[in-house]
């Protein structure tokens, strides 16, 4: 019989500017919860050590309301290479920015997503992945009303009808708050569902247990996107 995994002990957020808030708090706060209860080293990761903030960059033109945003002080910079066990990668207005501005994101999944045990990405956080290649061959789904996104990962199987998906040691959410079913379901895959289950209760909150559990891609009237 071969041996159960070991439990992974540090976790890794990536953060740009203008990500999605509930996109990091969601998932963060079910592992925080979790973190009482085992063992856990987080890191807060982006370009630069620092400050980043909900506001979308000025390239994107989307920064509208310059006075209402929150920020998030990234503990390690991409040139770190803080040791990852769990890369968490959300979504956000961000990802509008010109391609030269998430090549830095780009390069770092490039480089920590392999060696990774697990990755879960929330919202438009997987077209992200995708295109670093990580989600090459692999199945995958992304916020409904973004599908637009996944023409960022022509080798990837897009299924619409998902609140997330699980390939492998991937694990893709459909839009922002998606990112708490994923993170517990992923919870209850590794941790066991007597302890997803505790989570969710702490959290007060009623969480989705299939993962076909989407209404989204009808009201967006998305459609399976085959890898080419």
């Amino acid at each position: 019989m071969a041996p159960e995994p070991q439990l992974p002990l540090n976790f890794g957020m990536l953060l740009f500017p203008g990500f999605q808030a509930l996109d990091v708090f969601g998932p963060l706060d079910c592992l925080n919860i979790l973190s009482q209860s085992h063992k856990m080293n987080l890191s807060i990761i982006s370009q630069t050590r620092g400050s980043v903030s909900t506001e979308p960059p000025e390239s994107t033109g989307l920064n509208v309301l310059q006075s209402f945003n929150q920020h998030v002080l990234a503990t390690h910079s991409t040139d770190d290479d803080a040791p990852v066990d769990v890369l968490l990668i959300p979504g956000g207005l961000g990802l509008r920015a010109p391609e030269a501005e998430l090549a830095p994101y780009v390069e770092y999944i490039k480089k920590v997503g392999p060696r990774c045990q697990y990755i879960i990405t929330i919202c438009t956080g997987a077209p992200l992945l995708a295109k670093s290649g990580v989600l090459d061959g692999k199945r995958a789904t992304t916020n409904k009303a973004a599908w637009r996104f996944t023409a960022w990962g022509p080798k990837t199987d897009w299924i619409a009808r998902a609140r997330w998906v699980q390939d492998g040691n991937i694990w893709t959410a459909a839009g922002v708050s998606a990112g708490i079913d994923v993170t517990l379901a992923w919870i209850g895959t590794v941790y066991g569902e007597e302890t997803a289950t505790a989570v969710s209760n702490r959290m007060e909150y009623r969480r989705a247990t299939d993962s076909t559990d989407d209404p989204f891609s009808a009201l967006h009237d998305c459609q399976d996107v085959p890898a080419q």
